[in-house]
């Protein structure tokens, strides 16, 4: 079959005979060139009609994604078979034109890899999020480490790709031997001038397989309550409840401490405060507050208690506890429990309300004064010296020294 193809090339070299031979040639690559692309073109759109569900649907996702890469190797590998019959080009220019299309072939073989690795991947995450885990830990821990392993893989690859293809040419072959051979100095300045980018990489493989933080789990970070968004080979995306962004280095979390809510499980018990008068009912009060926990759809049902749990010169604290399937659910299971429980006791316990409580006594007895009758509450007289009286010494009878 190839040496057919050849065969049709010569023929229509020697039909153009007439015109210059590297016109010829530049003319039969680009025309053959269009016509493998099309031709791609046309069987990767036969493909996308095939019928089906799971497994026709993969396979058109698969050549969608892979669509435009197939297209440009299919004709870069028939533009290499074509090349021999390209008899306009010298021996040098034959093998430069030669060598650049390996180099591109090379190039988009390392795409396609990634496309595909990230094809395999983001399938695999869809899939996850399609199940229903009553936890969703293992689910998140997946994410984790898919996600991050991935991104270092796109960087593997596009490395290695990249370093394939300049390895093709002579002279950055013969800078890389002599490059080797200097790589005292050589690893010295690339260690110090990517040192943090490969600690972050290092510490990207370590997030994926220790897992300190993982997708969507609620971590403390400089006081503010964040959602960890995205996880990079190099940096970690926190979500703040007010949608601000923390960009912050991976090796952060390896190198301090921080608090994760959500490590073990993604339920979180929350806690609500409320100061109360001493002259509440706290029996009647705790059956109020179950009733409504209870009535909270926000409730997992596993965790409720209301207790006393500190108390002051003028009100005690009750301190109410309830648990919810994740964090969003908790701070708005807290918000409804304390805006129905005042509600509740303002309506049910006005008495339970926190007052401040004033007591009148008298300063020689310490005795309870009648607030209701206004004589007891008079000061008593203050004594003064009448005008023209001894002052002390040095004044005079009317008060002027």
């Amino acid at each position: 079959m190839s040496q057919h193809f050849t065969n049709i090339l010569f023929a229509f070299s020697n039909a153009l005979s007439w015109l210059p031979p590297a016109i010829v040639s530049i003319l039969m690559l680009v025309i053959v060139g269009l016509t493998a692309f099309y031709a791609g073109h046309g069987a990767s759109a036969l493909i996308l009609r095939i019928p089906g569900t799971r497994s026709g649907a993969m396979i058109r996702n698969t050549v969608s994604v892979l669509r435009r890469p197939m297209q440009v190797m299919v004709t870069l590998l028939v533009l290499l078979a074509a090349l021999p019959a390209a008899t306009g080009f010298s021996y040098e220019e034959e093998q430069n034109l030669r060598l650049f299309f390996f180099f591109l072939l090379i190039l988009v073989f390392g795409f396609s890899l990634i496309s595909m690795f990230r094809l395999m991947s983001e399938a695999y995450l869809n899939r996850l999020a399609r199940l229903d885990y009553a936890d969703d830990i293992m689910a998140r821990a997946h994410q984790t480490q898919i996600k991050v392993l991935r991104r270092l893989g796109e960087i593997l690859i596009g490395l290695v790709t990249v370093a394939s293809a300049l390895m093709l040419f002579p002279s950055v072959k013969q800078y890389g031997v002599s490059l080797f051979a200097s790589a005292g100095a050589a690893s010295l300045i690339v260690g110090l001038s990517a040192r943090g980018l490969l600690t972050n990489l290092i510490a990207g493989v370590q997030i994926a397989i220790t897992q300190p933080i993982r997708m969507e789990d609620l971590v403390v970070i400089n006081g503010d309550w964040c959602w960890v968004e995205e996880i990079t080979a190099t940096y970690v995306v926190l979500r703040v409840w007010d949608w601000r962004r923390h960009i912050v280095p991976i090796s952060y979390f390896l190198e301090n401490r921080f608090e994760n809510w959500t490590h073990n499980s993604a339920a979180i018990t929350g806690v609500v405060f409320l100061w109360l008068d001493y002259d509440a009912p706290m029996d009647e009060i705790r059956d109020m507050l179950r009733e409504i926990v209870r009535s909270c759809p926000l409730w997992d049902g596993k965790v409720f208690d209301a207790q006393v749990s500190d108390c002051t010169d003028q009100a005690m604290s009750v301190r109410i506890i309830a648990s919810a399937r994740n964090a969003m659910q908790s701070w708005d299971l807290r918000c409804d429990i304390r805006e129905k429980a005042i509600a509740r006791i303002r309506a049910e316990f006005p008495q339970a309300l926190p007052r401040r409580r004033v007591a009148f006594v008298s300063p020689e007895t310490g005795a309870k004064l009648d607030v209701t009758n206004p004589d007891t509450l008079l000061s008593p007289p203050v004594h003064r010296p009448p005008p023209g009286s001894y002052m002390g010494p040095g004044s005079r009878a009317d008060g002027r020294r």
